[in-house]
């Protein structure tokens, strides 16, 4: 069902403009021609696209497409700055917030680097995500989700391998109340049987409907878990379709993807 979004001023509230319930009705979530910048330089220019609710949508391109960085901007982090477009996820103006506003909105971002907090216990982590803010998933929904997980909830979370790190990060997120999913490189540096553990929670994330970015070198697994995709190409939208698009165009995956 579609959000009604309303806008204060001295009389009270006041119905949505005209653009912004265009972007109301057209996607749970969508960015609108965002550009971003270090410093002078623009990283990533006029990104465009859209979700439905629940949707998984595979953001690929070559090292140095500004897959990250797009992230970054959606996320509200300090860098790269937006300097322009619109940013909407259920009626809410992400591009009018601060990081932590866009948290407590539900977006959450899953770094590459995982950020597990160190000294900290499984659990421990856990906790810390959830101090501020609503709670989502249940700490036993997430065990369920994780078995790893509950098997070492007293174990500092810094001395997990990388796939349980990668499995504590994705939980932390979701104990959050989450509606958006920033995923950065979940797959990097794990084992095949590990990342088909990833593989099978995100499905569980999806069916749970919760609206997924999962940016990946690993193109291909992506496009299999995906429902779409949009590939960057220096700082710019080259393509945006379905996955199954992507999968059977072997000229469009050597040209910007190199597979």
């Amino acid at each position: 069902m579609t959000s009604l979004a309303f806008t204060a001023d001295d009389s009270g509230m006041e119905a949505v403009t005209g653009e912004q319930n265009m972007a109301l009705a057209g996607s749970y979530f969508s960015c609108k021609g965002i550009s971003s910048y270090y410093g002078d330089s623009f990283i990533v220019q006029n990104i465009s696209f859209d979700l439905r609710e629940g949707e998984i949508i595979a953001l690929l391109g070559r090292n140095g497409a500004g897959k990250t960085s797009t992230l970054r901007s959606i996320a509200r982090a300090d860098e790269p700055e937006v300097r322009s477009g619109e940013i909407w996820l259920n009626g809410q103006a992400l591009h009018k917030m601060k990081a932590y506003e866009a948290a407590l909105a539900g977006v959450q971002l899953v770094q590459e680097d995982r950020c597990i907090i160190q000294g900290l216990t499984v659990e421990e982590n856990l906790d810390l995500a959830v101090i501020s803010g609503d709670r989502g998933w249940s700490y036993e929904r997430i065990y369920d989700l994780f078995p790893r997980l509950k098997e070492r909830r007293k174990q500092e979370g810094t001395t997990l391998s990388g796939g349980e790190q990668q499995m504590l990060a994705i939980g932390r997120a979701l104990a959050r109340d989450i509606k958006l999913l920033l995923l950065d490189e979940p797959y990097e540096g794990l084992a095949p049987v590990v990342r088909q553990d990833i593989e099978k929670a995100l499905i569980e994330v999806r069916e749970a409907g919760i609206t997924t970015i999962l940016v990946e070198q690993n193109a291909v697994a992506a496009l299999k878990l995906a429902d779409r995709a949009v590939i960057l190409d220096t700082g710019e939208v080259v393509f945006s379709g379905t996955a199954k698009e992507v999968l059977d165009d072997e000229a469009l995956r050597h040209k910007y993807l190199a597979i």
